[in-house]
Formats: C-alpha cells, sequence, structure tokens
C-alpha cells in the first residue's frame, strides 16, 4: 500500500467529530510501533518525522523508505500518511520532493506576512503533487528540536488568513505545549479554540497532545481537533519500561542483553500508548 495524503481523513475527522493520531517516529522501533498500532487497532494514522529526528535517522528520503518497507514487511493495510512535523521551508520543499504525502511548514517563528507568502508557495508546490499541507499560527509552547515557543494564542484573523491560503489542516497555539506539561499549566484555552474553529471550518491540529488530560483532549476533538500529535509520551514509556528492564537485572540473565530483549519492553509500551490514544480519539476503524 502506498502513502495517502491527509486531506479525506481529516476532512472526515471534522465532520464527524473524531481525531486522527499522528504519531512522531525516531528510528526503527518506532516506525514498526506506530504501524503495528495502527493495524492493531485497524485504523488510519499520520506517521511524521520531525527535522532532528529525519538527520538523527539519516535525511528524509531514508525514512520514507524505511517507511514504505516497513508498511510491506508487516502486510500494513491501514491507510498511512507519511508526514513532515514542524519542517521549516527548505525542509518542506526537500520533503515535497523526495515523495512525502504530507508536509507541515512551521512558520509561525517568522513575520506573519512571510508566514503567509511562504505558505502560499508550499502549498502552490504540494497540492501539484497531491500532497497535503498543514501550517503553523500562534507558537505552541515548549521546545521543539531547539526552537522555543511560548505558547501564545493564535490569533482569531491572523487564522483566517492563512486558512485562506489553501492550507488543508491548520495548528494554531490554544496553550498546548511541546514536552512534558508544567505543574501550574493550566489547560487549553477552549473559548479561543472555538473562535478559531468558527472562523476558519476546517480540520485543526493539536500539538503537544502528550500530557494534556483525556477529557481535555475529547473536549477539543468535539470542537474541530482532528490531527492529534504526540511524541513525548512514547518516548517517556519507552525510557520507563526499559529502565524498569535494567533496573530489575533482565539484561544479565542469559542473553539479556541481546537488543531484541533489551528493547522489547520499551516497544510494547510505545504500542500501548498509541492503541490507547487512539481509543482516546475514538478513531473509527476501516471499514
Amino acid at each position: 500500500m502506498s502513502f495517502v495524503n491527509a486531506v479525506d481523513m481529516t476532512q472526515d475527522a471534522y465532520k464527524n467529530h473524531y481525531a486522527i493520531g499522528a504519531f512522531n517516529t525516531n528510528n526503527l522501533e518506532w516506525t514498526r510501533c506506530i504501524l503495528k498500532g495502527a493495524q492493531d487497532t485497524n485504523t488510519p494514522v499520520i506517521l511524521q518525522v520531525s527535522m532532528g529526528a529525519a538527520k538523527y535517522m539519516g535525511g528524509y528520503k531514508l525514512v520514507m523508505d524505511l517507511v514504505a518497507d516497513e508498511m510491506e514487511s508487516m502486510n500494513i493495510t491501514v491507510p498511512v500518511v507519511m508526514h513532515l512535523d514542524h519542517g521549516n521551508y527548505e525542509a518542506a520543499k526537500e520533503c515535497i520532493e523526495v515523495g512525502f504525502s504530507s508536509v507541515m511548514f512551521d512558520g509561525h517563528d517568522l513575520p506573519f506576512d512571510e508566514n503567509l507568502a511562504k505558505t502560499k508557495e508550499i502549498v502552490k508546490l504540494a497540492h501539484a503533487k497531491g500532497i497535503s499541507v498543514e501550517a503553523e499560527v500562534g507558537s505552541i509552547g515548549g521546545e521543539e528540536d531547539g526552537i522555543i515557543g511560548e505558547g501564545e494564542l493564535a490569533s482569531v484573523e491572523e487564522a483566517k488568513t492563512l486558512a485562506a491560503t489553501g492550507i488543508d489542516i491548520l495548528a494554531a497555539g490554544i496553550g498546548n505545549i511541546h514536552g512534558k506539561y508544567p505543574e501550574n499549566w493550566t489547560g487549553l484555552h477552549f473559548d479561543r479554540l472555538q473562535e478559531i474553529s468558527d472562523a476558519v471550518k476546517m480540520p485543526l491540529v493539536l500539538h503537544g497532545g502528550s500530557g494534556i488530560p483525556k477529557d481535555q483532549i475529547v473536549k477539543a476533538v468535539e470542537m474541530g481537533i482532528s490531527k492529534v500529535n504526540v511524541n513525548t509520551e512514547n518516548q517517556v514509556a519507552f525510557a520507563n519500561a526499559t529502565r524498569a528492564y535494567i533496573e530489575s537485572g533482565a539484561d544479565q540473565i542469559g542473553k539479556g542483553y541481546d537488543p531484541r530483549k533489551l528493547l522489547a519492553p520499551g516497544k510494547k509500551a510505545i504500542v500501548d500508548v498509541i492503541t490507547s490514544r487512539i481509543g482516546w480519539f475514538e478513531t473509527p476503524a476501516v471499514k
């Protein structure tokens, strides 16, 4: 099965008030876990990679080829989107060229007029090849590939202007952050989410989905969030399971040091998180 873009699935999610899980890959194990979680639940999935993770793994083409080869090897039958997460202008253009089925151009740190102009160009390049486009307005809090955002609330007017460029999905800052949420986090700003949703009437993206309580995610999905990004939660689950394996001394028994055994608890933990979150998002099974 080849990659699909995110247009039809996010439009259907928007109309029917559910969300598609967008899970970041960091290596081969992460890729297999994401695909397994989607196949086990028989649900569509957005498999995405950040600029930093792609560099670590060997480049965008290698990541794309790895995902495609794993899909074939694992007999994956559910729809899979190959998506660039938080790409700058050059990264988005490269991913369009190598064959990703969806890209995010993140120009939130640019002057708005420049963000707008570059978003229009990415939309033109991507849509010519049937590739979906996500763009961002308003800074998402926390850190992503060394870029630190303060978590500002997106401007409703800027959201409307960016949506008019022809993008397919819109990420907007509503108090969400990347990474772990601090104890003094006050929650999502549902009033701003409602204002933006009413203004743009299109699928919206919740970045920083790891750590947001289930009730807030469910409410956000009801209000127009159609794609939820999850990465940190999988990383923490993997680290905790791997730590428990080593602290139990299992790596000292027999060939417990074999990486296939050493990584197995962490891989199971990732799949458990993914299947759980797909349930939260109420993603329907593929018919």
